[in-house]
């Protein structure tokens, strides 16, 4: 996968996660790419460690997506956005 597409994956994934975490999130176009990619490659590197999908499986998606809620969760936390919990 080039830079390219992993980019353009990052930005669907975060854009994934920033609707379905509920709260309003303060961050632009691009932390939400980066947050997305970030939660890519963790989603990713753990779940075929573990041996619960391969490359390119449908279920890589779900868990990028909730690798990049995770990180987001976590984002809004660090920065102290009280909003990410409603």
């Amino acid at each position: 996968m080039g830079i390219i597409s992993t980019l353009f994956v990052g930005l669907i994934v975060g854009a994934l996660a920033r609707l379905l975490l509920p709260g309003e999130q303060k961050m632009g176009w691009v932390m939400t790419c980066l947050l997305g990619i970030a939660g890519s490659f963790a989603a990713g590197y753990v779940g075929q460690a573990m041996g619960w999908y391969t490359v390119g499986a449908p279920a890589g998606w779900i868990a990028s997506t909730v690798g990049a809620i995770v990180l987001l969760f976590g984002y809004s936390k660090l920065r102290g956005d009280s909003s990410s919990t409603r």
